[in-house]
């Protein structure tokens, strides 16, 4: 893949990789993750951005990517797991940004799921676009197959559709490389509109071990719904996890 021409050092994103040294508020897994990135023009993602952030760039482009995975064992850090509200799928349309002091994260358009409650929760205390969905998910002969529908109907082209099956063998994201851009990302940004702050959280996990994907079906239509222009041609990078345990730590002020 081609190297960094990016708009901060790389030492910049290998910081964000250390553990933060202090307690998490929440723990979960994440399986079969799928990762479609496309290219597009800088102001595309930058009239979405709110103050404080600005588009994180490779090859002087900023990249939208389109996520679906299944959340597991999601719990607050003093409770257990609960049956039939811990586990569930999730969507989500993603770009990359940078705050003010040079750090490296994720801007989410959108995060959709099929529970209420984690809806309320993460809309509520981390400020996240949350949007309810009826999935479905499901494995077949090592191809997982999954299937969103958006619950407000005033969107257009709310169903979006995803199969496909990981191969080859597993490796590691090269520091240079652009999958290492794309989905080495252990920040995340939120905006309060109430308060007219900026926020910020921590995730922790392992570097994803990644594959090759044998990629079916997809679609694009999460790009209509989050106002976004849909991009044209295939996706540019298509990468897949079997999965990470991962850590959430409190969101913080920026500034």
């Amino acid at each position: 893949m081609n190297n960094y021409q990016s708009n901060i050092p790389l030492s910049n994103r290998l910081i964000e990789r250390v553990a933060p040294d202090r307690s998490p508020v929440m723990y979960q897994r994440w399986d079969e993750l799928l990762f479609l990135h496309w290219s597009v023009d800088i102001s595309e993602v930058s009239q979405h951005l709110p103050p404080g952030l600005r588009v994180d760039t490779f090859n002087g482009k900023a990249w939208v990517g389109i996520v679906p995975f299944t959340m597991r064992r999601v719990r607050p850090r003093f409770l257990p797991a609960v049956a039939g509200l811990s586990n569930f799928p999730e969507l989500n349309l993603r770009t990359y940004v940078v705050d003010d002091q040079g750090r490296p994260g994720v801007w989410f358009f959108s995060l959709d799921t099929p529970k209420r409650i984690p809806n309320w929760i993460a809309r509520t205390f981390f400020h996240l676009n949350y949007r309810q969905a009826r999935m479905r998910v499901k494995m077949e002969d090592s191809t997982c197959i999954y299937r969103s529908e958006l619950r407000d109907r005033s969107k257009i082209d709310q169903t979006q559709e995803y199969a496909w099956k990981r191969q080859g063998k597993s490796f590691l994201a090269e520091l240079s490389g652009l999958e290492f851009f794309l989905v080495e990302r252990y920040r995340l940004f939120a905006y309060s509109i109430a308060k007219k702050r900026l926020l910020t959280g921590r995730v922790h996990h392992e570097p994803y071990m990644l594959q090759s994907v044998e990629l079916a079906r997809y679609t694009k239509s999460l790009f209509d719904s989050n106002a976004l222009g849909i991009p044209s041609g295939e996706p540019i990078s298509v990468l897949a996890s079997a999965g990470v345990d991962v850590r959430i730590f409190p969101m913080e002020i920026v500034g």
